[in-house]
């Protein structure tokens, strides 16, 4: 199937890295869905990405909800025929040291980052087997690999979504579908954006390329693995963080 006949489900779609894997998928040719929790957020991204119409629909989701996300899946393929690309993108952060944080802050980031993407991938796996065909693919982290201060919850989350991407990739590789990561740097977004100013001088300090990636950046390499250019890889994670990880 060529790129611009696909159906791509992406989850936390309305802003920052979401946003730009949207409009990335839609350069593509391919028919977006965009999840999100905040409506209104949501109702204003047909325009600003200039979506041809009928290429991009907006469906409000607590991705955490399992029969929903379920039932949104199940009516995605009703309505299309098929599914051919999950990107399970949502995230939140609780920062904290880990001996004064919550177990309602560890919990609901476990469950937003690292639960809503092994529903988000059973619900989509079924179709996606049946069709023989399909591309998922997994936000994780430097946090992930490495490890980070004051995110506990954020980085286990992170190596949780790996394990999660591994073995989806070899209990599906013979019915052709594919499962991979992209782990970001320090990516300029919102949620980077309140940071103090200390704190990014840190982290550009240790930036090889010695400055911060874009969205854009992150967008562009979840495309390649949500396109046929990827057709080969599978079980793999691609590190976009300015060489902080090699």
């Amino acid at each position: 199937m060529n790129d611009n006949e696909k159906v791509a489900l992406v989850t936390g779609a309305a802003r920052g890295i979401g946003k730009e894997i949207a409009a990335k998928l839609l350069d593509l040719g391919m028919t977006v869905i965009a999840v999100d929790l905040q409506a209104d957020l949501l109702a204003a991204l047909p325009q600003a990405l200039s979506a041809p119409d009928g290429k991009l629909e907006a469906r409000t989701l607590d991705v955490t909800d399992s029969d929903g996300f379920t039932k949104l899946v199940d009516d995605v393929v009703a309505k299309y025929g098929h599914l051919d690309v999950l990107v399970n993108n949502a995230g939140i952060t609780r920062d904290g040291l880990l001996m004064r944080m919550s177990d309602a802050d560890w919990e609901l980031v476990l469950k937003v980052n690292l639960t809503s993407a092994f529903i988000g991938t059973r619900a989509a796996a079924k179709y996606m087997v049946r069709q023989k065909g399909g591309s998922i693919v997994n936000m994780s982290s430097y946090s992930g690999l490495e490890g980070n201060r004051g995110q506990a919850n954020y980085a286990t989350s992170k190596a949780g979504l790996l394990g999660l991407t591994k073995t989806t990739a070899k209990e599906l590789a013979s019915k052709n579908v594919r499962c991979n990561a992209v782990a970001p740097g320090f990516i300029q977004t919102e949620m980077t954006d309140v940071l103090p100013q200390q704190a990014k001088d840190m982290a550009l300090a240790q930036i090889p390329l010695q400055r911060f990636g874009k969205p854009q950046d992150v967008a562009n390499a979840v495309a390649f693995l949500a396109s046929e250019a990827s057709g080969y890889m599978t079980g793999q994670v691609l590190s976009v963080d300015g060489g902080m990880h090699t």
